[in-house]
């Protein structure tokens, strides 16, 4: 079986649905213990890991930008980490929205397309694009949704592993 990249993009916007539901669940838990919003995005898992509001960012951001590179669209802008609640929902409903406007067509052939890159300060790769999709933009956007989830659920909040399937299956 082949999988389309142009799949992907469902993917992302379920995975921006499960980043909605947990922050919600969390927001509403806050909300709940007396906990401020500021205080809430502030949340770590660690305390040399990024926060909470952090871990949104990249969520939102890699749903955007990777499908927008392998696309061949212009990048979004991205989302800052300083957001407050009402803007990291906006910043998701977004990123879903613009997800709604690739369509298949804008994928076809561009599998092995060379995209370079630039990571950090001193990497540059070149790879194909389906190779960042597929691997790069999606591992990261799972294990950021990921530390969402686990900061959420070391704090207390009453969430399960269904709640990362907030669109369905």
């Amino acid at each position: 079986m082949t999988v389309s990249l142009f799949s992907f993009v469902d993917l992302y916007r379920r995975q921006l649905d499960a980043a909605a539901h947990l922050l919600t669940k969390g927001a509403d838990f806050a909300t709940t213990n007396g906990v401020s919003e500021q205080d809430m995005l502030g949340w770590r898992l660690a305390d040399d890991m990024h926060p909470l509001s952090f871990q949104l960012m990249v969520v939102i951001n890699f749903t955007r930008s990777w499908t927008a590179r392998v696309a061949d669209l212009p990048v979004p802008e991205p989302v800052t980490a300083d957001l407050d609640l009402a803007a990291y929902r906006a910043a998701i409903a977004d990123a879903k929205a613009f997800l709604a406007t690739i369509t298949a067509d804008q994928f076809a052939g561009r599998d092995d397309v060379p995209l370079t890159v630039q990571l950090g300060e001193t990497m540059e790769p070149t790879l194909p694009a389906a190779q960042w999709l597929t691997v790069f933009g999606t591992t990261n956007i799972y294990f950021h949704l990921s530390m969402v989830y686990a900061i959420l659920r070391m704090k207390g909040v009453k969430i399960g592993k269904m709640d990362l399937f907030a669109a369905g299956l």
